[in-house]
């Protein structure tokens, strides 16, 4: 991979890691219309990290309360973090179970292209039905779990880890801002277990390394991602649902197209 290669995936990455529009899907399409080689597990843990450290940096606040909170049980800061835990084990857990059919069969582009479109449409009725009121400190232990269990679904790719999150959060009534908020929060553990695992293979393999296009990757999905989640987050509320919902049909249908 040269660094322009490397330059245009990391910023994709970045953009759609937060989007709930499925990194996999676009990570899938550029290099398909393009002509380009697969990216290799280097480049995947770059990126990973990179928007790990984008999503880290932005919620810094949050964090260190939550951090603070230890010392104060009742704080509301540490029951965002409890929930945050518990939402992340159903994640952890198909991991561990479905590794191998994640990597193999529900790789295939037929997989990909009907959960790109399909779960955009879900998304887009759970932005439509929900009631959008509810804050992401108002939630009960199952909805925690729901969610989490919602999240596990993002294992099969075209899904949209952000996209599934927040599609089951509108449906419990969260508005669009709070739904946004739990999901990036909940990006910290996740893109952490992606990264520790995707290391874990990468060290019995036998892959070079090209430090100088790793190193640009993750500069660049950490500003690209950066930037995502401080725009979203700031006009969700005005730009809703439902623009996401239609650019994943398209890009199902996109998909599909070539297969």
């Amino acid at each position: 991979m040269d660094l322009a290669q490397a330059v245009v995936l990391a910023l994709i990455q970045g953009v759609t890691e937060f989007l709930p529009i499925s990194s996999s899907g676009h990570l899938i399409l550029v290099p398909e219309l393009l002509g380009w080689p697969d990216q290799g597990l280097g480049f995947d843990i770059a990126v990973h990290l990179g928007t790990l450290a984008a999503v880290i940096v932005y919620f810094r606040r949050d964090l260190i309360g939550m951090v603070a909170a230890a010392a104060q049980p009742r704080r509301p800061e540490l029951r965002l973090a409890a929930c945050i835990v518990v939402a992340s084990i159903p994640l952890g857990a198909a991991g561990l179970l479905f590794a191998d059919q994640v990597e193999g069969v529900l790789r295939s582009p037929s997989v990909i292209a009907a959960s790109t479109a399909g779960f955009g449409i879900l998304l887009w009725l759970a932005d439509r039905l929900g009631r959008g009121r509810r804050s992401e400190g108002s939630l009960g232990w199952v909805e925690v779990v729901a969610i989490g269990f919602g999240q596990a679904l993002a294992l099969i790719p075209g899904t949209s880890r952000s996209g599934i999150t927040m599609t089951v959060a509108l449906s419990m009534g969260l508005s669009r801002r709070a739904a946004g908020r739990f999901s990036f929060l909940l990006a910290i553990p996740a893109i952490a277990m992606a990264a520790l695992w995707q290391l874990l293979q990468f060290l019995s393999s036998a892959e070079p390394v090209a430090w100088l296009a790793l190193a640009l990757a993750a500069a660049v999905a950490a500003a690209a991602a950066f930037v995502t989640i401080a725009l979203f987050l700031r006009l969700i509320e005005r730009v809703g649902m439902a623009v996401f919902a239609i650019y994943r049909v398209l890009l199902g249908g996109a998909l599909v197209y070539l297969m």
